[in-house]
């Protein structure tokens, strides 16, 4: 066993902080922690060791601070990242009752949905933020789109100036309805993050408890014809599950070039109290997902051809240095989270790594980011365009970081990725494999009705319950009174949807309460 760090951790089961060991043996990377009335807890941390070391070695320093953590989010002084997302769950309802879940109704007991007044609150927390506004939003849940006013909530965030406002969802809503999907694009949404764990029925019947797939391949066809492009794919992956399909699904995103616009595979994070044989069925790692996409997509896109969330820093920096002006920096904990690009050029797609030398261009950026911060002569513009440009064979790209150089032109930023497939992969944390270093590192953050910013796994691990009932609604007096209001003339409103194996009647009642 070769100790790696020691962090803190929490109890899977008291929730108690305690301290925590994370350690290389056998080629893998494991997190073991003893809890003083629980016991001890050993879990898989990373699948690789070397795809660790890896990964490492983009990591960004910042001073530390060893008090409150995780329990004050807010965010605390010991938070040592920027908001990159903003997270604003709408609702904890939801017209699914699938057993992999952050938060719905039909499991806390109650509803939780904020009112317009205090999610216009939560949107300018996230856009107060320091040293620049949140630059994403997302609107999540429970399913957001059973709320009515989905569509004002989207207007009322591009007005405050989201660069990018999301939907996560389902689909439900999107496949009933061609005309929802073109007021999704008339209220100027970006993009629809949306649930699709795979490309036939079995993962949805494990996973959601029923076949979701025809619906799903509706909504996507519904988002399309509406004029809505940049939907993106959300497949929880579970071993035994879907695992098997991380393959097919690039395949779908590939096929569906026109309108998909990513793919992100979230491992399942394992909330609820379960023993080590059952979570080691379950658990995927970042490495072994990228391991599983070069293995079922022979070798198409290889492990070699993801890096971490901060590798992007020098790129981030570099446009802060040319446009003379602060952005987002990307200073995620390493070990978070993972991406690649498809490039689409013409009719062929290839990975991004087939057209350049990406550790030859960040190592580029670096040095030009490097003599700046020293106060060094920098290059002329002629100078920096050849070494910035020296192999990159994808024009779009090309295009990009000419443009940028020469004109300060940062549209081409925007553009191109209407040009590529980004594949990601964020491993949200659970009480088992909890560590502080990646929490104080969390780019991904809830705004909350009290005015907190919390961290996405210690809001899903910690908080969401206390928040939760502080705001909640009184769930008897809305059931009995949506009750009162379903009668067989509403079933009659929704259209027959058979062919994805949803029971109407069921769907109908979901939607109503």
């Amino acid at each position: 066993m070769k100790v790696i760090k020691e962090t803190k951790s929490i109890c899977p089961v008291c929730k108690t902080k305690i301290p925590a060991t994370v350690y290389e043996e056998s080629g893998k990377v494991y997190m073991t922690k003893t809890c003083p009335e629980h016991g001890e807890f050993n879990e898989i941390y990373w699948d690789s060791y070397s795809e660790y070391e890896r990964f490492a070695k983009y990591k960004n320093y910042f001073s530390t601070q060893e008090s409150g953590c995780p329990y004050d989010c807010g965010l605390c002084p010991n938070h040592r990242s920027t908001t990159m997302i903003g997270i604003i769950d709408v609702t904890n309802r939801c017209n699914l009752r699938c057993p992999i879940c952050f938060a719905h109704s039909g499991a806390a007991g109650y509803v939780y949905e904020p009112t317009l007044e205090q999610i216009e609150s939560m949107m300018g927390n996230l856009m107060d933020t320091k040293p620049f506004s949140t630059p994403c939003l997302q609107l999540s849940g429970g399913e957001p789109t059973v709320r009515d006013d989905i569509f004002e909530i989207i207007r009322m965030a591009k007005k405050m100036g989201f660069v990018l406002v999301m939907v996560n969802s389902n689909g439900i809503k999107m496949a009933e309805s061609l005309e929802y999907c073109r007021e999704l694009k008339r209220a100027d949404v970006d993009n629809v993050y949306l649930q699709f764990d795979g490309v036939t029925p079995e993962p949805y019947i494990k996973a959601r408890g029923l076949n979701l797939l025809p619906l799903k391949l509706k909504a996507i066809e519904n988002l399309k014809e509406a004029g809505l492009s940049s939907t993106v794919l959300v497949p929880t992956l579970v071993k035994g599950v879907n695992d098997d399909q991380v393959g097919d699904i690039i395949r779908f995103a590939i096929d569906n070039k026109d309108c998909i616009r990513g793919v992100n595979f979230q491992p399942v994070s394992i909330t609820g109290r379960i023993n080590t044989s059952e979570r080691e069925k379950m658990r995927i790692t970042i490495p072994e997902l990228t391991r599983l996409v070069e293995e079922q997509t022979g070798g198409f896109v290889k492990q070699r051809d993801w890096y971490p969330i901060p590798a992007t820093q020098p790129l981030t920096q570099f446009i802060s240095h040319i446009k003379n002006k602060h952005y987002p920096d990307f200073n995620a904990h390493p070990h978070c989270g993972a991406a690649t690009y498809l490039v689409i050029d013409d009719d062929k797609v290839h990975p991004i790594t087939e057209y350049m030398n990406v550790e030859r261009l960040l190592e580029a950026l670096e040095n030009y980011n490097k003599r700046q911060r020293d106060g060094h002569d920098l290059k002329t513009k002629v100078e920096l365009a050849k070494n910035l440009l020296k192999g990159i064979e994808f024009k779009g790209l090309f295009k990009m970081v000419r443009d940028i150089i020469y004109d300060n032109d940062f549209q081409q930023v925007f553009d191109i990725h209407r040009e590529m497939i980004l594949l990601s992969s964020m491993h949200f944390q659970d009480p088992y494999n909890l560590d502080l270093d990646r929490v104080q590192r969390c780019v991904v953050h809830y705004a909350t009705p009290d005015n907190r910013i919390i961290p996405f796994c210690t809001m899903n691990n910690i908080h969401r319950e206390e928040v939760e009932r502080k705001f909640a609604v009184d769930t008897e007096q809305r059931l009995t009174e949506k009750a009162a209001r379903f009668t067989e003339e509403n079933l009659s409103e929704i259209p027959p949807m058979a062919a994805s194996g949803l029971n109407v009647e069921r769907l109908m009642l979901l939607n109503q309460l």
